[in-house]
């Protein structure tokens, strides 16, 4: 997404649903199964607010457990590549493969739950998605982005999110019917064909 979208509303709507993810998470490791009123509370936001952004507590609790699991960038990079861009892609690419394999069913969960919110609401709704992937392959070709235009740097960014994370999951497993050590093979490839393309192989730039 260009700059100019992460602005204003945009940034405050994903700030207030991290809110009451934390504020879900908070409660559940305090040994509770908290309503939405309650995660409405601990965030300091209306019960309405809170709903805006999830549709049930279900939905809500779901997430919140897989945002606790979600890999940090201090863990994934510990001891890894330095400065290589694809080294440390792949470090990213196998931390998301192992929280997907941990929590496959609610991951399908959360996905339903957000193709039934944009169904309800349509594209002006807020975002029903928590960006997590991201910040990981932001961080991973910070060391590299130096020798990118900043241009070729988001769309790289914008291409890789296409092959790692759930989706890519679903579609490896779902669509193409891959065993995992395929899987991982087909997006080793894509992950080395789409750093290639941004280093300026021929015919690969954007246009």
């Amino acid at each position: 997404m260009a700059e100019a979208a992460r602005t204003g509303r945009w940034r405050q709507r994903r700030r207030t649903r991290k809110d009451l993810l934390q504020a879900a998470a908070l409660l559940l490791a305090r040994g509770e199964t908290p309503s939405l009123e309650a995660v409405a509370a601990e965030a300091q936001v209306s019960r309405a607010t809170a709903y805006r952004y999830f549709p049930s507590v279900e939905a809500l609790l779901v997430e919140a457990a897989f945002d606790v699991a979600s890999p940090e960038a201090q863990a994934v990079f510990a001891d890894g590549p330095a400065r290589d861009p694809v080294g440390r892609l792949e470090r990213v690419d196998d931390a998301f493969d192992a929280m997907i394999a941990a929590n496959e069913v609610p991951l399908r969960l959360m996905l339903a739950n957000a193709l039934e919110r944009r169904a309800k609401e349509g594209d002006a709704a807020m975002p029903v998605r928590q960006d997590r992937r991201t910040p990981l392959i932001e961080a991973a070709l910070a060391p590299a982005g130096d020798a990118l235009r900043a241009e070729e740097l988001e769309m790289l960014t914008a291409a890789l999110a296409l092959v790692i994370g759930t989706e890519a999951m679903i579609v490896c497993r779902d669509v193409l019917q891959l065993d995992d050590d395929k899987a991982r093979q087909v997006k080793r490839w894509a992950i080395r064909a789409l750093v290639a393309a941004a280093r300026d192989e021929p015919g690969c730039r954007s246009r």
